[in-house]
């Protein structure tokens, strides 16, 4: 199986049951994963090439005014997709097996989650999961310690408040906050 093959089964075919070919093969782009964000975790880098680390852990290109602090935490890296212009901050953790997709001019604080896997909740099947995307639009801020779960998708311009849980889409010009997050104010 190759990434190709993999973030397309995954958007016609979710459900990953444990054992399988591709939860064998989500292993495997978790070990090259690890070895990439070891790489720039680990000692200094110059923004320079702290885009070229990342580049080879989303295998895309990134913009040259992408801006990442380390620590990164990434247990598949290929199914990240960043616009233009994007800053991430320190210590986020990107669970992108379902895909993590953000626009252009997106600011991401210090460590936000993005989980976009859920296991079955039948005990006996519970080493089976669910993948679904994560999607931000355009000029998003996300507010250090949040949480954005699998399948959801914020609008343009919208704001996710410190230490919010987002279980639901947001729509475009939004500021949310909570747990779970609700709409605390149009912008």
């Amino acid at each position: 199986m190759t990434v190709k093959d993999y973030i397309e089964l995954i958007k016609i075919q979710p459900y990953i049951e444990k054992g399988s070919k591709v939860h064998e093969f989500m292993h495997e782009a978790a070990a090259q994963a690890r070895f990439i964000t070891s790489e720039i975790n680990n000692k200094f880098h110059t923004a320079e090439e702290i885009r070229k680390l990342f580049s080879d852990l989303t295998g895309k290109k990134v913009d040259d005014d992408f801006g990442l602090f380390p620590p990164i935490y990434s247990d598949f890296g290929k199914n990240i997709t960043v616009g233009k212009r994007v800053f991430i901050n320190a210590g986020c953790v990107f669970q992108d097996q379902g895909g993590i997709e953000i626009g252009d001019d997106c600011l991401i604080g210090h460590q936000v989650v993005f989980a976009t896997l859920n296991h079955d909740l039948e005990s006996g099947k519970r080493g089976n999961m669910y993948a679904a995307p994560i999607k931000l639009g355009k000029n998003v801020w996300v507010g250090s310690h949040a949480t954005i779960l699998a399948g959801v998708t914020i609008g343009d311009n919208s704001v996710i408040a410190a230490g919010a849980v987002v279980t639901k889409d947001v729509p475009l010009n939004t500021l949310v906050g909570g747990v779970p997050a609700k709409v605390i104010k149009n912008l």
